[in-house]
């Protein structure tokens, strides 16, 4: 069967010590966090890439950044749904079954990616008129958004499978794939965007093909990237050996029973994904009424702050695999020891990003753009921010283990109140009156609510019961 798991030897030990649960936490969480660091780089790569071309580039990718976010909760939504079972199958040893599910999840993936590419594609032209953007952002855009809703069962392939290899205890095959995206998306952003030009190298020319695709060969440069790594995810499965490896022969039927627990788990986080994404896209309708500055040096915070959250992001994949195994295992105090070790390292390591985020804002937006009020303005928002940090990673923390027991209608509630309760509210407020840094006032205290209300819900473990087998 190979290594055996960080989370395995946890299960199989009778009284883990702290060290060996932190161990575990920090084994699982590594490579999420790289793997996150260069999925987001993607984004950076596009965003430093086309902000070559002007800060009218940068704003027709920053508009539609959203509604991709919206599309992309979707196709996680549906990871969690499948995902989850797979990690409390694993760890009550109903291997058969588990692999069933990743069967149950091939076969869904077309059908659910082909709706939501189809979905993506009719939105594309309408989209920049309905975010309020200014005409001469539409076309660049429309053309983005299209190309990215295409690469949308890729994007669902290659989700679908990082998320059930690394439920199934194995986070270092998914992180050095999709280590190959930003490669990938390098050398086809390269190629794509820019003209056919010539650089000089130790005193000599050099003339470098390009198709000179502008903001269209940034997204057929992600496209290309998603596609390739999404084939070799596919690949793992059925020749790396793991609790999940597959073989050609088995029932690739449409199950009612596995689909139905899919829905269970799924249906609330698409929910709360939804939730969250709608209110982004108010967001983004509000602050596209602020003007092109607005516009791009918000995508560009939002950019940089992707980055500080990676830590948390890690820990919460590493929370669900071992929360859920836990609760596979039938093993309810060691799932709440590791939902409350994982949250707290969560909030620790977000502390720390922080101030970093805070004393870096400038350099981090002038990566992405030369123009220095987008730098002024995304660096002050960037600011507000981070003192959101902690509580934020307490939220991101709390809800993957949540998710790992089979709890995700709470995390949807949560997010339901928080953002259109308090978020929105303030949005409209404050945007008025002092612009953008009234929107992201309002995700400041937005954020820490958020996480307070988390942290009460995780700390009085009644979501030890919502186990699924």
């Amino acid at each position: 069967m190979g290594k055996i798991s960080p989370a395995t030897v946890l299960l199989q030990t009778e009284k883990p010590s702290r060290r060996l649960t932190i161990s575990a936490i920090f084994l699982l969480s590594w490579p999420v966090i790289l793997e996150q660091l260069m999925i987001t780089l993607v984004q950076y790569i596009d965003t430093a890439m086309v902000g070559v071309l002007g800060k009218n580039a940068t704003s027709a990718v920053g508009l539609t950044a959203s509604s991709i976010w919206l599309f992309d909760g979707f196709l996680a939504a549906v990871a969690i749904g499948f995902s989850v079972q797979i990690a409390q199958y694993v760890g009550a040893g109903l291997l058969a079954k588990a692999k069933n599910v990743v069967r149950q999840a091939l076969l869904f993936n077309i059908c659910f990616g082909l709706a939501m590419a189809c979905l993506a594609v009719t939105l594309s032209e309408p989209l920049p008129r309905w975010l309020g953007a200014e005409e001469n952002l539409w076309q660049d855009a429309t053309v983005y958004f299209r190309i990215i809703g295409l690469s949308m069962p890729f994007l669902l392939l290659s989700t679908l499978l990082s998320n059930m290899i690394r439920c199934a205890g194995d986070t270092k095959t998914p992180m050095i794939l999709n280590l190959l995206i930003n490669m990938f998306n390098i050398i086809f952003n390269f190629l794509l965007i820019y003209p056919v030009r010539t650089i000089i190298i130790f005193d000599h020319s050099l003339t470098i093909w390009g198709a000179n695709l502008g903001v269209a060969g940034a997204a057929w440069g992600s496209f290309l990237a998603v596609l390739l790594v999404s084939l070799m995810l596919l690949a793992v499965i059925y020749i790396k050996e793991s609790p999940i490896r597959l073989t050609l022969q088995g029932d690739y039927r449409l199950q009612r029973d596995c689909l139905t627990l899919t829905a269970k788990l799924g249906v609330p986080a698409a929910m709360e994904r939804t939730v969250l994404c709608i209110a982004q896209i108010v967001g983004t309708i509000i602050v596209a009424r602020l003007g092109t500055v607005a516009i791009a040096a918000n995508h560009l915070a939002i950019i940089a702050e992707a980055l500080s959250y990676l830590p948390a992001s890690g820990m919460a994949m590493a929370a669900t695999t071992l929360v859920g195994q836990a609760i596979g295992a039938d093993k309810k105090e060691l799932a709440v020891r590791l939902s409350r070790l994982t949250t707290i390292i969560g909030i620790g390591f977000m502390s720390v990003t922080g101030i970093l985020l805070y004393h870096l804002a400038p350099f981090l937006i002038s990566l992405f753009t030369p123009d220095q009020s987008v730098i002024a303005l995304g660096a002050a928002v960037l600011r507000i921010e981070a003192f959101a940090q902690p509580l934020y990673a307490a939220s991101i923390v709390a809800t993957g283990a949540l998710r790992g027991a089979g709890d995700s209608t709470y995390p949807f509630l949560i997010n339901l109140v928080s953002m259109w309760g308090v978020r929105i509210t303030l949005s409209l407020l404050l945007a008025p009156k002092i612009g953008l840094m009234g929107v992201w006032l309002a995700m400041c205290i937005e954020l820490c609510v958020r996480g307070i209300i988390f942290l009460i819900r995780l700390w009085r473990n009644k979501w030890l019961d919502c186990g699924i087998i």
